[in-house]
């Protein structure tokens, strides 16, 4: 029998995803009493997973109304869960260009910044990044995916920056939702790919700075339009 945490986790799940896909529009009115019935849960557990949502900007309690979902202009949309559920909707690839949009104005500045601190930090950039390389070569997604995580947390954390170095999470999120698209080939985890992630791993810990930017850029970049041109 699944514990009061794993059933939390799936209530909070399901509706999180029924919200952005659309299945439970805004405006509706979620009635702890209705999902407690549906799921077979108590209500306490239905009252979590709700402040959860609420934390979220998901949904809203009303007085004399109820629990409201909320539009989507409201969420919380550089949360991870959000990001797992928007990555698991016809939103896919929506979330990935908006999201690139945005590491394309932080990753490079984080790029020069860890490049001028140099350290540990930018010596995992590299490392990570040639373990990519390798995963390539082999053609093993899961430890490439893993390397990739690596390199990008590495990368904003090793700025200096604690906003940056909070946005990791994000980043990691927004990777995690390729494991499962079988919607586009980019998830093929290219040598090419692999190769840009060398060529800023090699300018960070060379304290380039200028280049370190730069080639981030381009990774980011490149990533962007391919999802652009996927999406099509």
């Amino acid at each position: 029998m699944p514990t009061p945490r794993g059933l939390h986790a799936h209530v909070l799940d399901t509706l999180g995803q029924r919200i952005v896909d659309g299945t439970v529009a805004p405006g509706t009115v979620l009635r702890p009493e209705d999902v407690a019935a549906e799921f077979g849960v108590s209500r306490s557990v239905v009252r979590e997973a709700l402040r959860v949502l609420q934390s979220l900007s998901m949904v809203e309690p009303r007085q004399r109304v109820g629990t409201q979902v909320l539009p989507s202009t409201a969420w919380e949309l550089l949360a991870p869960s959000v990001i797992r559920w928007r990555g698991a909707s016809s939103a896919y690839f929506t979330q990935q260009r908006e999201l690139l949009e945005l590491r394309l104005g932080i990753e490079p500045v984080a790029a020069a910044l860890t490049a001028d601190r140099g350290g540990d930090d930018a010596r995992a950039v590299l490392a990570a990044a040639l373990e990519m390389v390798a995963a390539a070569d082999r053609g093993d997604g899961r430890v490439y995916l893993e390397a990739d995580v690596r390199f990008h947390r590495a990368l904003l954390t090793g700025s200096g920056n604690t906003v940056f170095a909070h946005f990791a999470g994000t980043v990691e999120a927004l990777l995690r939702t390729r494991t499962s698209e079988s919607r586009d080939t980019i998830t093929g985890w290219t040598a090419e790919a692999a190769a840009r992630h060398e060529a800023v791993g090699r300018a960070v810990v060379g304290r380039e700075a200028r280049v370190a930017s730069d080639t981030t850029a381009d990774l980011v970049r490149v990533t962007r339009d391919e999802f652009i041109a996927e999406a099509r």
